[in-house]
């Protein structure tokens, strides 16, 4: 006679197990495929913070030096992180990107110097991974629906100095044979009127232009890449390690990259200053933004996926200047990499370890995220495949941390399917029911994380889910994330409104300036609804039901993963999560008959 508790656990461990064998069966996005770079470059980018955690722990300066040498330790930084991110699929300019964008941020210097032996970190990056310079015009914002290139910058700009309206002084006014040479460029005339000048309305011109194209291509005008861009056309042109004026700060400590940075920051409306999260360190963002663009406009002609990966970078900063893969919502798997960056910048701390900034990354998603189980298991499946391509100290942190919520996740639905499945509930029953509950959670943590935000009262809730809103094509009508059919009821303050069709209907028609007061609900909404519309992210409640009924012999892998995935609308609202849940079913079947 079989041992009925002996039976049930020796059910869920294989079945907690199996799921688990494989990080890529627990999510619908296309983790192996960011491996090699296709789609998103998250995986170099936290390849390349376990290089320079390892490597600045050792005690390596990321300082760029003033030195008459051919190479200095930054340089051999710069090689294996570009390295380990061309290793994973990162491009060369990529590569060079993501590596100096990471290097900035642990404290190396974006130039130094005046004229020979002048180095700048974006331009070393370039050359170290072998590409060509490109100019500005040429790159691309990160993808927001559409993209646009900085040439918007780049044309408002030229078009301003064409017109006279861009420098406070006119070549054609310079004494003859004085323009051009050190008495200008370390003189009063260029470092006190001409580059300042230039920098602080140029960068505002190109910041303007920036956020006016994004808007004019159906885009958000999306502030932090305004300012980089806007700073980075007019350091294409400008003297961009000149001194200026005093008023600007201290003589040898400011330059025009930081005027520039200045300009646009403000034009943008950033604040003032943003903190690292969980370290709270300070960074000035008009240096920030300054010392970036000057990075940018030299590190050769990186793709849209690279100024994504730039994007999700940022989300280093508590102020959420950008980026999403620190959450509160969590995205697809292709843009989580904020915790990596967030681990690098805590191991740099004094007296930390991989333990404690476990504990800190813990501690921040469990009481940040809408759904923090989902979080941790994001974070989970991007640094295990990560490791795929370099193990170190960024990737043990992130598994240090993650894992014992996701071994609690796992077992509590391992537990609780075998518990249904045996009092007499199908699959699909206990799929629903567990999609529920996700829906309910992140409505409420989003609803209270957002009334705190905004200082007043907020509450969604979606009083209908569905798919098929209004195409009638096989596709849309099979998977929700494609054609979401969305009813809410929305309270903002004092004042609930319900609204039905809200994307196929009620957003076109606000957009077009049809009955405009439900905007501020439906700004109030969009967080949660991201939540729930990207829920593919992470399928557990799909795949562990499946295994569960295949380990139990209730049903075949295949008709187990099919009616599960049939059953998770929300959890299984893009393709792939049949085939994912029934090769965990399988090696589960295959666990109880030993």
């Amino acid at each position: 006679m079989t041992d009925a508790p002996a039976q049930r656990e020796k059910v869920i461990l294989a079945s907690v197990m199996a799921a688990n064998a494989n990080p890529g069966w627990l999510t619908s996005d296309r983790v192996e495929a960011l491996t090699g770079g296709h789609g998103m470059l998250n995986i170099p980018v936290v390849a390349a913070c376990n290089v320079i955690a390892a490597e600045l722990r050792r005690g390596v300066s990321p300082e760029v030096k003033f030195a008459d040498a051919v190479r200095q330790p930054i340089d051999d930084l710069l090689a294996k992180s570009i390295a380990v991110a061309k290793a994973a699929g990162a491009d060369g300019a990529n590569a060079a990107l993501i590596a100096a964008t990471l290097l900035y941020l642990c404290g190396a210097n974006a130039q130094v110097g005046i004229p020979a032996g002048n180095r700048k970190l974006g331009s070393s990056a370039r050359m170290i991974a072998g590409v060509s310079r490109s100019g500005l015009a040429a790159v691309p914002t990160a993808k927001m629906n559409n993209k646009i290139s900085g040439f918007a910058a780049v044309a408002a700009v030229y078009d301003a100095m064409m017109k006279g309206e861009l420098s406070p002084i006119q070549g054609r006014d310079i004494p003859e044979g004085v323009g051009g040479g050190v008495m200008v460029g370390h003189g009063a005339l260029g470092e006190d009127f001409i580059f300042p000048g230039m920098a602080e309305k140029g960068a505002a011109i190109g910041t303007k232009a920036m956020m006016d194209a994004m808007s004019g291509a159906g885009m958000p005008s999306q502030k932090f890449l305004s300012a980089l861009f806007g700073a980075a056309a007019i350091l294409e042109i400008i003297h961009p390690d000149a001194d200026v004026a005093e008023e600007y700060g201290p003589y040898g400590k400011v330059t025009s990259a930081f005027v520039a940075g200045r300009s646009a920051a403000r034009t943008a409306g950033l604040p003032e200053k943003v903190h690292v999260r969980i370290t709270g360190k300070e960074v000035e963002t008009a240096r920030l933004i300054g010392d970036l663009g000057l990075i940018l406009k030299d590190i050769g002609g990186p793709t849209v996926i690279g100024i994504m990966a730039l994007d999700e970078i940022m989300s280093v900063f508590e102020e959420g200047i950008c980026g999403a893969g620190a959450g509160p919502v969590n995205p697809p798997l292709g843009h989580v990499c904020g915790d990596a960056v967030i681990a690098l910048m805590c191991l740099l701390q004094d007296g930390s370890t991989e333990q404690s900034v476990a504990r800190a990354l813990r501690d921040r998603r469990l009481g940040f995220s809408f759904d923090p189980e989902t979080a941790m298991m994001a974070m989970n499946i991007v640094a295990r495949k990560a490791t795929q391509i370099c193990n170190g100290p960024v990737t043990e942190a992130l598994i240090m941390s993650s894992t014992p919520t996701v071994t609690k996740a796992l077992h509590a639905r391992a537990a609780r399917s075998y518990d249904d499945l045996m009092a007499g509930r199908s699959v699909g029953e206990i799929v629903r029911a567990m999609d529920e509950e996700r829906q309910l959670l992140v409505e409420a943590r989003g609803s209270q994380f957002l009334s705190k935000v905004k200082g007043t009262n907020i509450k969604v809730h979606f009083t209908r889910i569905d798919k098929g809103a209004r195409r009638s094509s096989k596709m849309a009508a099979r998977w929700l994330a494609f054609d979401p059919a969305l009813d809410a009821e929305v309270t903002v303050g004092d004042e609930t409104i319900h609204m039905e069709g809200i994307i196929n209907a009620v957003i076109p028609e606000v957009a077009q300036g049809i009955g405009k007061e439900r905007a501020p609900f439906l700004t109030a909404l969009a967080p949660i609804a991201s939540e729930l519309l990207l829920a593919g992210n992470v399928i557990m409640n799909v795949t562990i039901p499946a295994v569960v009924a295949a380990a139990m012999g209730k049903m075949s892998a295949s008709d187990a993963a099919s009616e599960a995935q049939s059953a998770g609308l929300i959890s299984a609202g893009i393709p792939g999560t049949k085939a994912k849940a029934e090769a965990a079913a399988l090696v589960a079947v295959e666990s109880m008959r030993l």
